[in-house]
């Protein structure tokens, strides 16, 4: 396979074009797709490629545009419906967790909604409480909803391709943190499987479990502290529903140790249930009692300042990795930092 590095925006971009061109059911509707500003370069130019007919820029109204894509689903065409601020689909829950997540199981698997949810979490630059929200959590609990959130630019393409391609209703959340990210990404068309986890990294002394730009933080995380004496496993979940528990337990039963990395907040969150499969299914390898890094259980501050304190760094991660006081090949044991 060919292979060019491409941006995470990039790569975005060009599983839309190439999902556009194979399939004449795939049309792309939501706020701002003419407008850079909203998609940063994600979707860039792709009304003037394929039309306006297919890339149509909506209204500002969440609801409608999103059971609008429901309805085209249901009718036969394969939707990309995209919400440039995440905290805004919420206008929308009903067509998504009401409609779409149900269809299948109503209709006894005849007749589904294969439509994508495209949610753009977008942070930091002081944008506060109402336009920070990392909500996978509450979608994950839906049943009948895939939600999956890739963490590197192949994955990015990917995801974005699977999604489309399932059957099922798809909520595909990416992260403006990690539009500038570069890898190198195949030029064809081809789907990452949904559901199945990526081992970023492998080791023998700690799993650190996480997915989109809390992933990327790991994997340097993983770095600093391989110079440091220990050993980790970094697993980037790429879906939250449904999670690889396989991978999971596996890596735990390797490591014994587990540090969940999740970015956004502890309570009832996806940090938790991977805690609950870790006790359920791989209890017996456990050498220490989980450790979970998320964001403190408040809004999002609008103070850059405040936002320092809020949102965690690869440090943060390196510091939390060590309150395992995991021993060394030596016999000096790794000390956490104050």
């Amino acid at each position: 396979m060919s292979l060019r590095e491409l941006s995470y925006a990039q790569a975005i971009r060009e599983a839309h074009a190439q999902l556009l061109a194979k399939d004449e059911r795939v049309v792309l509707l939501g706020q701002g797709l003419w407008s850079p500003w909203y998609a940063g370069s994600s979707l860039m130019d792709l009304e003037k490629e394929f039309g306006k007919d297919r890339v149509m820029d909506t209204p500002v109204s969440e609801n409608a545009t999103t059971g609008m894509a429901v309805g085209a689903a249901i009718t036969g065409l394969r939707p990309i419906v995209f919400h440039p601020r995440m905290d805004f689909m919420l206008l929308a829950v009903d067509p998504i967790v009401n409609q779409a997540a149900n269809w299948s199981y109503l209709f006894s698997g005849k007749i589904s909604a294969p439509v994508v949810f495209r949610a753009t979490i977008n942070r930091g630059g002081e944008q506060g409480a109402q336009h920070s929200q990392a909500l996978q959590a509450m979608f994950a609990h839906i049943p009948g909803l895939k939600v999956v959130m890739p963490a590197c630019p192949a994955d990015a393409k990917g995801l974005m391709i699977a999604a489309v391609e399932d059957p099922n209703p798809v909520l595909y959340i990416d992260d403006r943190w990690l539009y500038d990210i570069k890898e190198p990404v195949g030029e064809s068309p081809v789907a990452t499987p949904i559901g199945k986890a990526r081992i970023v990294c492998s080791g023998e002394d700690l799993t650190i479990i996480s997915s989109s730009h809390s992933a990327w933080l790991c994997e340097q995380a993983a770095e600093k502290l391989k110079k440091l004496g220990v050993s980790v496993e970094v697993i980037d979940l790429r879906s939250v529903r449904p999670i690889d528990e396989n991978a999971i337990v596996a890596s735990l039963r390797k490591t014994g140790r587990l540090l969940v990395v999740d970015g956004a907040w502890k309570a009832c969150g996806i940090s938790a249930e991977i805690a609950a499969i870790a006790s359920e299914s791989a209890f017996e390898s456990l050498k220490a009692p989980v450790r979970r890094l998320t964001l403190p259980d408040a809004p999002a501050p609008t103070s850059r300042v405040l936002e320092k304190a809020y949102y965690f760094g690869v440090d943060d991660i390196v510091k939390a990795a060590l309150g395992f006081h995991i021993p060394r090949s030596t016999t000096t044991p790794i000390q956490a930092q104050p």
